[in-house]
């Protein structure tokens, strides 16, 4: 049996939601596909998981929240102050976004640029 592509599966994803949050991921998804070109989408633990020199981040939804957890999100630097979740972790960093909040859509994806530098993820 042939493996399902990720890119299939997070689409997927994105049509089952059929809500704000389905939007939200795809919105997202599109600027981490802008933000980097060549970056991997994979699916890990039955959530999407983009990837260049190592994880960048995974993007699981919730009821109430769209959330993107950066693998080494906290050597990041956020000077926007996007990351405002999983703040207490040594390692990881969380970016919640709720429904109808916007995003500063230029500082993400310098988010997203810095943390798919070499060195930066596992």
């Amino acid at each position: 049996m042939i493996p399902t592509p990720a890119s299939t599966l997070i689409d997927r994803r994105i049509a089952e939601l059929g809500d704000w949050r389905g939007e939200t991921l795809a919105r997202l998804r599109k600027l981490i596909l802008e933000a980097v070109p060549g970056v991997t989408e994979e699916w890990k633990w039955d959530v999407p998981v983009w990837s260049h020199n190592g994880i960048i981040c995974t993007g699981e939804t919730y009821k109430k929240a769209v959330k993107l957890t950066f693998a080494k999100g906290a050597s990041l630097s956020d000077p926007a102050r996007l990351f405002n979740s999983s703040l207490e972790g040594k390692t990881r960093r969380a970016i919640d976004i709720r429904e109808g909040e916007k995003l500063d859509e230029r500082a993400f994806k310098a988010l997203i640029k810095a943390a798919a530098l070499p060195g930066r993820t596992p």
